[in-house]
């Protein structure tokens, strides 16, 4: 659905653009429209969804929103991870104020007081899980592929995501912090990042009838039996490697185990930014205690800050997106050289920066 006629929320057309908004009967659409760029988000798109969203709240035409992606190939790979190279090379502050409005984008998708459905198929990753995992209906396909994999670049996973893995059984969501790793449909649903999975041919039809019929009616027609995954079964030395109080424990029961998947695991975890796997650990851990989405929001706020400052996102995002040699050099280079005063920089207050978010956020239960 990227019809380059799309209506403004107050009903006015509106030029194509890199989001493209619509309303249709009972339901109001956002389509994220940089295909080339696997839709990723920038400062103005998040900007854009916020007004609309803004807007159809209190609009008693839209019952409901869809947000999707333009193209074949995703709903939304991320962010735009050039510019953000481009500000912590040169010590900008762009990011910071993206960041800050994405997170209060996330925390409305969570709070939000109608029925938010995300159709995550193909590449759902970074900032896209936080403009979908957030909401109250999360619909993935058999080309779904889920990730938060910000350990890779020298960043921690953020939009929320500390939260949404913290939340996931056992020790999985440690293992996919972690390592990054992708996860199809089922291991989705199972990991609590989507409810529902519909064959992506099914996709257009689906979003067609939510224009005329609620969401549950829509969902019966739809919603079947995805295609296996693995994630279960690997809980047997998921669970107990990750379990471990520090990363280097984690990643020596992992060689321990005997077990080939948990081998190359540790492979892959030796592979990422020792500094972010640290802090990513602390930050999963801390979260599990910090309560409410919008508390973890605010301590994603802290560390996604000091990691712009952070040797590593520089030479993460140059290996792997600007020169892409696959070759980072990460300072320090070893889990054993990062100190716990080095994790510990990335949660120190941010003083008058800090983004507050938990005081207003209300107490909202969706009915559909």
């Amino acid at each position: 659905m990227t019809d380059n006629t799309a209506n403004t929320p107050g009903g006015g057309p509106a030029a194509p653009g890199p989001v493209l908004i619509r309303t249709e009967g009972r339901a109001a659409y956002l389509t994220l429209n940089r295909p080339k760029a696997l839709n990723a988000l920038s400062h103005p798109m998040v900007l854009r969804i916020m007004e609309a969203l803004t807007a159809w709240a209190d609009d008693p035409a839209v019952e409901l929103v869809v947000i999707e992606g333009a193209g074949e190939r995703g709903l939304c790979a991320g962010g735009d991870i050039r510019a953000i190279h481009e500000d912590a090379r040169t010590g900008g502050t762009a990011s910071a104020d993206f960041w800050r409005d994405e997170y209060r984008l996330n925390a409305l998708i969570a709070r939000y007081p109608k029925p938010y459905v995300a159709l995550m198929d193909g590449i759902v990753m970074g900032g896209g899980v936080g403009v979908s995992a957030h909401g109250s209906v999360r619909i993935v396909t058999e080309r779904s592929r889920v990730a938060m994999p910000e350990t890779g670049i020298g960043f921690v996973p953020d939009v929320g995501g500390t939260y949404l893995l913290a939340l996931a059984p056992g020790e999985l969501g440690t293992h996919l912090a972690l390592t990054g790793a992708p996860v199809g449909a089922a291991d989705a649903l199972l990991c609590g990042l989507a409810d529902h999975f519909v064959p992506a041919a099914a996709l257009p039809a689906l979003a067609r009838e939510l224009a005329v019929d609620p969401v549950h009616t829509v969902l019966e027609r739809y919603v079947a039996e995805p295609p296996a995954g693995g994630l279960a079964a690997d809980r047997e030395w998921i669970d107990p490697c990750y379990a471990a109080d520090s990363a280097e424990e984690i990643l020596a029961r992992l060689l321990a185990s005997g077990v080939p998947a948990a081998k190359a695991a540790a492979d892959t975890l030796r592979a990422k930014s020792p500094t972010a796997v640290k802090v990513t650990l602390a930050a999963l851990r801390r979260a599990r205690r910090l309560g409410p989405l919008e508390r973890v929001l605010e301590q994603e706020y802290r560390v996604s800050c000091a990691a712009l400052a952070s040797p590593d996102l520089v030479e993460g995002i140059r290996a792997q997106v600007i020169d892409k040699d696959r070759t980072p050099h990460w300072s320090p280079a070893t889990l054993e050289d990062v100190t716990p005063a080095d994790v510990d920089r990335y949660f120190a207050p941010l003083g008058a920066d800090e983004l507050r978010l938990a005081a207003a956020a209300p107490s909202q239960e969706v009915v559909w």
